[in-house]
């Protein structure tokens, strides 16, 4: 295996699964009291999980962590908050169309994540199957879950009220 490409692999998805879970966190407090915040918390706890489990399995890889890039993932989501959203002061319905879309796509490069060290575990005895399998197959659940989300999202965000 090729122990710095796979560093620099690891280190991209660590950087991007900082920023997912941060904005998780983010939209479930913007929401608190909704039915999308209600549902968004459980999804925020996950993703959580998830950056702590690949950093985990970068320590079984032996490869570390480069905090420039988780510092690049958390810089990337503040500025995202940045955003237009047609309103000044307050949240827009856009607004949570749009990032429900960047989380759903998270999911996505998550599960992609999952499947390749899942296909790595073959030949390696570090890497643990029955993790990997468990991972891949709630990045899958929750790709469909966003996507719920998301198409309940289109009517507030982009339907003459």
């Amino acid at each position: 295996m090729n122990t710095s490409l796979l560093g620099i692999y690891l280190n991209d998805h660590l950087a991007a699964a900082t920023g997912g879970a941060e904005r998780a966190r983010y939209m479930a407090r913007s929401a608190s009291g909704t039915g999308l915040g209600t549902a968004l918390e459980p999804y925020a706890e996950e993703l959580a999980e998830d950056r702590a489990a690949l950093i985990g399995l970068m320590e079984r890889l032996d490869v570390p962590v480069r905090s420039y890039k988780v510092r690049a993932g958390r810089l990337a989501e503040r500025l995202g908050r940045l955003k237009g959203n047609g309103r000044i002061v307050r949240r827009s319905p856009l607004s949570s169309l749009v990032e429900l879309e960047a989380l759903r796509l998270d999911a996505e490069g998550r599960a992609a994540l999952w499947q390749t060290l899942r296909d790595l575990a073959d030949r390696d005895t570090r890497l643990d199957p029955d993790l990997l399998d468990h991972l891949l197959e709630r990045a899958r659940h929750q790709q469909g879950a966003l996507e719920e989300l998301r198409r309940r999202q289109i009517g507030p965000a982009l339907l003459p009220v």
